[in-house]
């Protein structure tokens, strides 16, 4: 059997939709051109024979089947693995692209097909109909969307396997392979169309799928700006067309909006455990982020050149605009060409005036003087550039011209430049509170102070700390030697500085991983007085900076609301609110919460952590934010974003909120256009709907809240009964990935916060946990103690399984992780997983399938399905179609596990582990998860 009619049988038999079907027939169409070109007959049977096998021997339990593919594997040499991998794992990469297009496709199609009364689900069209029906005016409808501040933050967390280069084959790849599909073009684009998509899997096929050298921080700043410049950058002003498009359908009218959402950015300024983030790379970054974003300026001013080719002689220009040349005039003479060309077009002289603007700042970022650059950019700021283009704009309406004004391309650059502005996304600082303790601990001892502040108590460090903030004098004094964690402490407070000093927006907030107490908020205020970005007079704090707690484990969580209570109380910190417009973000993490206390318990502690802020910055009067670390996996707090927000308690929402975009999340939800605008619009929906909602309503009824402490806390206990096992951490060094993974070149960050050989459970980063237990299939961590916790629960009588199908079906928070639970159950796998095991190591392995089985037929009963995912059968079928192609790719990764284990020469190890590597990145692609 050829593959491509192995592949048409196994979609057939997993019921994919009939596009998507077709379009990964085409799909193996090419890639078995090619490697029927590049492969002998019996390689090409091999590729064939092991999903067939694979099938009978998981699917239908066939142990026959299993032993064969077993001995067929075990046949193969190291280079015929690794050539099997690669093309099994080139086949999910184009797959997940074809997934992504059909997506597209199937959104255009519902928006096409779109009626005013019934708009489609999760849009923007949705939210506002949803307003106008809920019998909100124009005017208060807009006030809702003016309240919204949304920012997604990117960051180079290590979960995307993939390499850059690869990412952008496969997506030519896919549009070809649809461009052909759609019958349009002529026979000979046809056979050049052909030839190119070949050509094109070749050469995917000639590129390293994994990394020959780590990642440095350069390199992941250089990728986060790819989603920025493209994806990012087409979308955000079509957002705001489709909430003004929304207004005048269902209001006739089109209010003017505000800047609603804004990117952050931690790529190349989180320094919490990564030592390569110096102040040194997060100014070149800031630098690469200003010439980025003023060359897409000059692109998209090259463009409104072109377009705005109105005559003076046929209508008049504004007299501020007349002014505004004559200055620009005094200051930068045209050349004699653009004299002559625009003389009687002023739009054209004006952008032009614009132009030689940005270009001269440009040139200016090439010195290696900052005090130079810092100068140079007061001379045109982004403000100065908005201000310009709203007066090309009004000048425009004044003369009668309104809808150029007010739609197209001025409109969407002057959305771009008040969201993006000269910086293109605010980075934000990221350390640990020891880190801040061990500095401000050695500028105490310098100055003496005292000598032994990290033994002080948190009421005595408060003290002093208090003290020392009242107090005008510098802590280090000139020209004495500190150590080097304390130098490039204070070189980050500096660096702070220059940033806000270049462009007020290239900074965003100052975040504390780890943050105990109020002393570590205090600390960090003292570093900033050190730096002259804070200080006290008169009674009266001047603070240039936010300062962020970042609650991270279950017992940081259970206490977040009394410590803020505790800062908010502290007399010194008041004045630092009052400084910041009485502004407050907070951070709350999944991850770590979640490797912490296991899936239940995070959430709980999360949403009751959420609960708990809210009431406590509504009774202080602090105006707040909360900002959400979430992970791309559900078992580190991912999921649909739109529907976490909707789950989140109504007392903790008032328009702002943040939250992270990491990994392989950020090149599925931003490598496409249309994939972004759905994202986005999604997020605003939900937005939308949580800011109406009632913000004194009862979030949690006592008899839910009681449910889910019980259901918490027994999960837990089971979760911490596995990983607290003396055995533990053997087994699963030994039975996952793990040591591969933690060498994988795939980020500039460490995986552990201790050194890569002394790895133990509390040290190893949530990431990599995650990912280890995704490759063998179990992903504990998004689903172990449900299942004991849950069967606990409904055993208790009828009444309680009615109680739990009753939350299931009316609460949104218990729908949102069961459903999460769901659909990491089903894509866990307990035969695959079984592969990994030895026949004497089984323990662990009976606890986890008992755990397992007992989640699925708590969660049957509780959702009234006859299977787990019952309810997403798109998402269902698309595992069940996969399966066959990955239990292959587990199958072979165990075998070079195996081999690796019996402690191969030297010559053999570099070519075995980059065969494990591609094990990995080709599990991750067919899980379409890592970390």
């Amino acid at each position: 059997m050829h593959w491509e009619k192995l592949v048409d049988q196994f979609a057939e038999k997993s019921d994919i939709s009939k596009v998507l079907s077709n379009q990964v027939e085409s799909l193996t169409h090419f890639l078995e051109k090619v490697l029927s070109r590049k492969e002998n007959d019996d390689f090409l049977q091999e590729l064939v024979a092991l999903p067939q096998l694979a099938a009978r021997a998981f699917d239908e339990g066939d142990e026959d089947a299993f032993q064969e593919m077993k001995g067929q594997i075990s046949d193969l040499s190291t280079d015929e693995i690794t050539r099997l991998l690669r093309y099994y794992t080139v086949f999910f990469h184009l797959m997940n692209s074809q997934e992504q297009r059909e997506i597209t496709r199937i959104n255009r199609e519902r928006a096409i097909e779109m009626d005013p009364e019934s708009p489609r689900r999760e849009s923007i069209d949705e939210a506002v109909h949803f307003l106008k029906t809920e019998g909100f005016s124009a005017q208060e409808a807009a006030e809702v969307i003016g309240k919204l501040d949304i920012q997604p933050t990117i960051t180079a967390h290590p979960t995307e396997a993939r390499r850059h280069s690869v990412l952008l084959k496969q997506q030519s790849i896919t549009r070809m392979i649809n461009e052909l599909r759609q019958g349009d073009l002529t026979p000979d684009e046809r056979t050049a169309q052909t030839m190119e998509i070949l050509n094109e899997i070749h050469l995917l096929l000639a590129t390293d799928e994994v990394r020959t050298e780590k990642v440095t921080v350069e390199d992941e700043v250089e990728n986060g700006m790819f989603y920025f410049m493209n994806a990012i950058w087409e979308t955000v002003p079509v957002l705001y067309d489709d909430l003004r498009n929304a207004f005048r359908t269902y209001y006739d009218e089109v209010p003017d909006f505000s800047t609603i959402l804004q990117y952050r950015s931690w790529i190349g300024s989180d320094r919490d455990g990564n030592p390569n983030v110096t102040s040194e790379v997060t100014w070149e970054t800031i630098l690469e982020q200003r010439e980025n974003v003023m060359e897409l300026y000059l692109r998209e001013l090259d463009e409104l050149r072109r377009y705005l080719s109105i005559s003076q002689n046929k209508f008049a220009i504004s007299d501020e605009l007349e002014v505004s040349l004559k200055e620009d005039e005094q200051f930068d003479t045209l050349s004699e060409r653009y004299q002559r060309l625009y003389k009687q077009e002023p739009y054209r002289r004006k952008v032009t005036h614009m132009m030689h603007k940005l270009r001269h700042q440009l040139e200016v970022l090439k010195n290696e003087d900052r005090s130079y650059i810092i100068e140079e950019a007061k001379r045109y700021t982004a403000e100065d550039f908005i201000d310009e283009l709203e007066l090309i704009a009004e000048s425009l309406r004044a003369s009668g011209l309104e809808e150029v004004s007010s739609y197209g391309k001025l409109h969407h650059l002057i959305v771009r430049a008040k969201t993006f502005g000269f910086h293109m996304a605010a980075l934000d600082i990221r350390q640990h509170s020891g880190i801040h303790e061990n500095t401000v601990s050695e500028l105490l001892s310098v100055a003496e102070v005292t000598d032994n502040y990290g033994d002080l108590s948190e009421e005595e460090k408060l003290d002093l700390l208090n003290k020392e903030l009242s107090n005008p004098r510098p802590l280090s004094p000139v020209r004495i030697h500190l150590s080097d964690e304390t130098t490039q402490m204070l070189k980050v407070f500096s660096l702070i500085g220059e940033m806000l000093a270049l462009d007020k927006n290239s900074f965003g907030s100052y975040i504390i991983s780890m943050t105990h107490g109020v002393s570590d908020m205090l600390e960090v205020l003292v570093l900033a007085k050190e730096a002259g970005l804070w200080s006290e007079e008169d009674g009266r704090v001047e603070s240039d900076i936010d300062v962020v707690p970042l609650f991270e484990t279950i017992e940081d969580l259970e206490m977040c609301g009394k410590l803020m209570s505790k800062i908010y109380e502290n007399e010194l910190y008041q004045k630092q609110l009052q400084a910041r417009d009485n502004f407050q973000e907070i951070m709350l993490g999944y991850s770590d919460s979640n490797k912490d206390g296991g899936y239940w318990m995070a959430n709980w502690a999360l949403d009751k952590g959420q609960q708990s802020l809210g009431r406590v910055c509504h009774e202080y009067g602090v105006d707040f934010r909360l900002f959400h670390g979430r992970g791309g996996t559900v078992g580190r707090g991912g999921g649909r974003s739109n529907e976490a927000i909707l789950a989140l308690p109504p007392i903790s929402n008032n328009g702002r909120i943040r939250f992270t975009e990491q990994g392989e999340v950020i090149s599925f939800r931003y490598s496409l256009a249309p994939i972004t605008r759905r994202h986005l619009e999604q997020i605003v929906n939900a937005m939308i709907r949580i800011t109406v909602a009632e913000m004194d309503s009862v979030h949690q009824q006592d008899q839910f809240n009681e449910a889910m402490e019980q259901l918490s806390q027994r999960s837990m206990k089971a979760y911490r009964s596995l990983i607290d096992d003396e055995d533990f951490w053997k087994w699963y060094t030994t039975k996952t990935p793990i040591e591969h993974i933690s060498r994988l070149p795939i980020a500039s960050r460490p995986v552990s916060r201790g050194s890569a050989k002394a790895a133990d459970f509390d040290n190893l980063r949530a990431i990599p946990w995650v990912f280890a237990w995704t490759q063998v299939r179990y992903n504990v961590p998004g689903w172990y103690g449900v299942g004991v916790a849950l069967q606990e629960m409904i055993s208790q009588g009828e009444d309680a399984l009615e109680k739990l199908q009753e939350w299931y079906g009316q609460n949104i928070f218990f729908n949102s992780i069961l459903d999460n639970v769901q659909r990491e159950m089903a894509r866990t796998h307990i035969p695959t997983s079984t592969i990994y095991e030895d026949i004497d190591d089984g323990s662990f392995h009976e606890r986890i399938t008992d755990d397992f089985n007992k989640a699925e037929e708590a969660i049957k009963a509780i959702t009234k399905q006859e299977y787990v995912l019952q309810n997403s059968p798109v998402i269902k079928k698309s595992i069940r179609f996969r399966n066959p192609f990955t239990y292959p790719l587990n199958m072979m990764q165990v075998e070079l596990l195996d081999r690796w284990a019996d402690d191969v020469d030297e010559q053999n190890k570099e070519p075995l582990r980059n065969a494990i590597f591609l094990s990995i990145n080709g599990i991750a692609a067919a899980m379409q998860s890592t970390g």
